[in-house]
């Protein structure tokens, strides 16, 4: 476990937002794909292995967006240098 946390103190703030920004919306037309997995899961039509895998994709990035927030808030270091907001 002590690795996963070195792999999210890597990760900046920014560098989280970014990453759920571009991925985590991707396509942005007609709609974003993460947006389409959760109406298909909360209408129970999530059922194909390759819409699971779009989902867990697509949602990967507000994932690491959540944790590195929940750092933030408990530590006040935003990443890399250990610095927190200025």
């Amino acid at each position: 476990m002590r690795w996963i946390k070195q792999v999210f103190d890597h990760i900046t703030l920014l560098q989280a937002a970014l990453f759920a920004a571009l991925l985590g919306l991707a396509p942005f037309t007609p709609e974003p794909h993460i947006w389409e997995k959760l109406k298909m899961l909360v209408a129970g039509t999530l059922v194909r292995p390759i819409d699971w895998f779009d989902l867990v994709m697509h949602g990967l990035p507000w994932i690491v967006l959540a944790v590195k927030l929940a750092q933030w808030v408990k530590t006040g270091q935003t990443g890399k240098s250990g610095r927190g907001a200025q």
